[in-house]
């Protein structure tokens, strides 16, 4: 399914530093720029909800309405947010045409089930490719039903939206499919590799044993 296009008011600013854009996300405002195809760079205070809503996918595109200017699509290139509050620091905006392909990256989404006794791990959780801008998918869908245990499924095995086309490397491991290891088997396994590390279990009673020993010396010096 291709993203719909999202209209944001936009402001121009002329206020730049980290004063100003504090200021600007207090009012709950997010600072942008918009540049691409030439134009000058333009700074920009984006409302913060519409705009939080319509990044929460990567690759939305925008239609930007600037005052007193044309409006211009522009996915959102680089999205700065905040490690621990759902804040948008700044968004830089990228200018396109229609018509003209992107690439980005989307995506990887299974569906269905695997066969009985299997785990299905996700190698790449994400495949680049080139699209027209005003088609890019929200994701990549990859069936996994009834898949047996050693299939493995690569990038050039996931099917392109209409008008897409594979930027990845074609070899890239998206999907496979192993078998379930039992409880007995994950023990011995753990076991295995506690070995491997040199872990003893059995040191601390071997030292609580050596202490009496040590106690009797002492106490025959004496």
């Amino acid at each position: 399914m291709a993203h719909d296009e999202i209209r944001i008011e936009s402001e121009t600013r002329t206020q730049f530093g980290k004063g100003a854009a504090r200021k600007l996300r207090r009012a709950d405002k997010i600072p942008a720029v918009l540049y691409g195809h030439g134009e000058a760079p333009v700074h920009l205070a984006l409302p913060f909800h519409s705009t939080f809503r319509a990044l929460k996918n990567p690759n939305a595109l925008l239609t930007i309405a600037v005052e007193g200017e044309a409006d211009q699509l522009a996915p959102a290139k680089d999205v700065q947010r905040d490690p621990i509050k759902p804040v948008i620091e700044h968004v830089d905006l990228v200018i396109v045409k229609r018509g003209e392909k992107v690439t980005v990256e989307v995506p990887v989404h299974l569906e269905g089930e695997a066969a009985p006794e299997t785990v299905v791990t996700v190698d790449a959780q994400t495949l680049e490719i080139e699209a027209d801008v005003t088609n890019l998918p929200d994701n990549l869908i990859v069936s996994v039903e009834g898949l047996a245990i050693g299939t493995m499924i690569h990038a050039s095995d996931v099917e392109m939206p209409a008008g897409a086309t594979l930027v990845s490397d074609p070899e890239l491991l998206v999907v496979n499919i192993t078998q379930q290891i039992s409880a007995d088997e994950l023990e011995a396994e753990l076991a295995d590799a506690e070995a491997e590390a040199g872990i003893e279990h059995d040191a601390p009673e071997e030292e609580a044993a050596e202490a009496p020993e040590g106690d009797e010396e002492s106490s025959d010096k004496e």
